[in-house]
């Protein structure tokens, strides 16, 4: 298992790049908005993993009401698994608690799904399906 992103909340994702692209040298690995999910996603490359920005589409959505609570910083970390129903099966059966319980469609299509902090002592959990060949 490998973590596949690690995902920050920010307010404004052009005034983020700033210290990623400008103090960093990071460049964007792609950008894309989530409707359901209520964000505006950039990823940056970081060796065999990603940073993930997430900027909120309105204050009431779940990153918006976040950074209400707690500001901008740390949202969650992401790990790769092969099956993604299979893993949440397996979840479900050791009585963890989850956000959806199924997959959906996050960034670059990929399937997604959450662990709920309680259950992950204290850190929100994404795991993603991990790409098949032939997907970029």
């Amino acid at each position: 298992m490998k973590i596949d992103h690690i995902g920050i909340a920010v307010k404004s994702i052009e005034d983020s790049l700033g210290f990623y692209e400008g103090v960093l040298g990071v460049e964007q690995a792609g950008r894309e908005v989530i409707e359901d999910q209520g964000v505006t996603v950039v990823l940056l490359p970081a060796d065999e993993s990603r940073i993930e920005l997430l900027e909120p589409l309105s204050e009431d959505t779940v990153v918006g009401k976040f950074i209400a609570r707690r500001g901008e910083g740390l949202h969650h970390v992401c790990y790769e698994v092969d099956d993604l129903t299979k893993k949440l099966d397996d979840l479900k059966s050791r009585g963890l608690r989850l956000l959806d319980g199924y997959p959906r469609r996050g960034a670059e299509g990929r399937l997604v799904a959450f662990v709920h902090p309680s259950s992950a002592g204290g850190v929100l959990v994404e795991l993603v399906e991990k790409r098949t060949e032939g997907e970029g």
